[in-house]
């Protein structure tokens, strides 16, 4: 028999999703049960494990044993100090105190939201997960959104009975990484699913009554399949109609193997024009569906693709759209602006002093319109 493992305290894990900063974090599963994406290489190295149930509750009790703390000294009005939380803490343990400052995060946020991490936690019996989300409930009854990452796979595996549960207990939002809606995208980057799947899960998820988030990955497929990855992607988001398409414009992080894979020649990584020129391909195949679009993450170029379709379609296209039709002299400054801070959006550009200052830093690192994805790749190593 595995021997039981002994509770350490509260843990958080590595990532939640931009949307989710303001989240209480708690996490049921130790990184990913798949990790074999290309792409990813956040969980690398690591072994998936299920915390046990009781482990979980263990947490929630503690975080909101400080909350209840917190609100009780603000009811006072009696001032409260980072010292004095910190006395809280038996014997000043390591993992409570994260538990504390989780606390006093999700306090200063209004506790309006949980996400429940890692990867794929909906991977634990649903009976399980019921039982957390009850308790979550329970703990803490002014949350209006609790959340979790999911694989297609794990979704498709999952019963329409099952999931109504969970959405009655209080899941209410469902984050997958589509990626992509090309299988042959799909099978290359090793995700484990198929377009068909995707489809399926996302269209179960909506039967539940939960919100569904899908997350596309612009340039995934390099440049001989990007059009493919374009039209394939849009295609399967038409299907589902998602409450919530959020981009994630592909970045090769030195852990992930696709990064070595462009390393050795064997991938063919779009610049910065090529993968506009996709985005673009793709917000055209977008049809007759309502969901919203958002461009949430430092990876992405444009920040301006963000609303809701179908009506704001065309505003959403219309600054790739100048982008692409600029000399390849401002499309660099743009680029090497946007992705060294010194412009914001697009309609930066066209301010002087943004203009050149992002000029400016062209001149320092050596870009010229014939290289500067490369000065760009060193930029974005810092965000990876």
């Amino acid at each position: 028999m595995k021997p039981v493992e002994p509770y350490n305290g509260f843990e958080q894990g590595p990532i939640r999703p931009p949307s989710e900063a303001t989240s209480l974090l708690i996490r049921i599963t130790r990184n990913c049960p798949w990790n074999r994406c290309t792409f990813c290489g956040i969980y690398k190295g690591t072994k998936f494990s299920l915390r046990a149930v009781d482990h979980v509750l263990g947490d929630i009790d503690t975080v909101s044993f400080y909350v209840d703390a917190i609100e009780s000294a603000k009811k006072a009005g009696t001032a409260i100090s980072q010292k004095s939380l910190g006395q809280l803490a038996p014997d000043g343990n390591k993992q409570d105190l994260q538990a504390l400052h989780a606390a006093s995060s999700f306090v200063a946020n209004n506790m309006q939201s949980i996400f429940i991490q890692d990867g794929n936690s909906l991977i634990i019996k649903p009976g399980d997960l019921i039982r957390i989300l009850q308790h979550l409930k329970e703990a803490f009854p002014r949350v209006q959104r609790v959340t979790s990452y999911a694989r297609s796979h794990t979704i498709a595996g999952i019963s329409d009975e099952n999931l109504s549960r969970m959405a009655d207990a209080g899941l209410n939002r469902i984050h997958i990484g589509m990626e992509s809606g090309s299988d042959r995208i799909l099978k290359r980057v090793k995700k484990g699913s198929d377009k068909a799947t995707q489809i399926a899960a996302g269209l179960k998820v909506k039967r539940a009554g939960i919100e569904l988030s899908e997350y596309f990955m612009p340039g995934l497929g390099g440049k001989t399949l990007s059009l493919e990855n374009a039209r394939e992607t849009a295609d399967a988001l038409n299907q589902i109609n998602p409450d919530f398409i959020r981009l994630r414009t592909l970045a090769l992080p030195a852990s992930a193997p696709i990064t070595g894979e462009f390393e050795r020649g064997k991938f063919d990584k779009m610049g910065e024009v090529d993968t506009a020129r996709e985005l673009l391909h793709w917000l055209e195949a977008l049809s007759e569906i309502t969901s919203t679009i958002r461009s949430d993450h430092v990876l992405n170029l444009f920040p301006e693709i963000d609303g809701v379709l179908p009506g704001d379609k065309e505003a959403m296209m219309q600054p790739v759209r100048n982008f692409l039709e600029l000399a390849s002299e401002e499309q660099m400054i743009f680029c090497i602006g946007r992705r060294s801070g010194r412009i914001a959006r697009f309609s930066d550009l066209s301010n002087p002093v943004l203009h050149d200052y992002a000029l400016q830093i062209c001149s320092e690192c050596g870009a010229t319109p014939a290289n500067f994805d490369k000065a760009i790749d060193s930029i974005m190593q810092r965000f990876i």
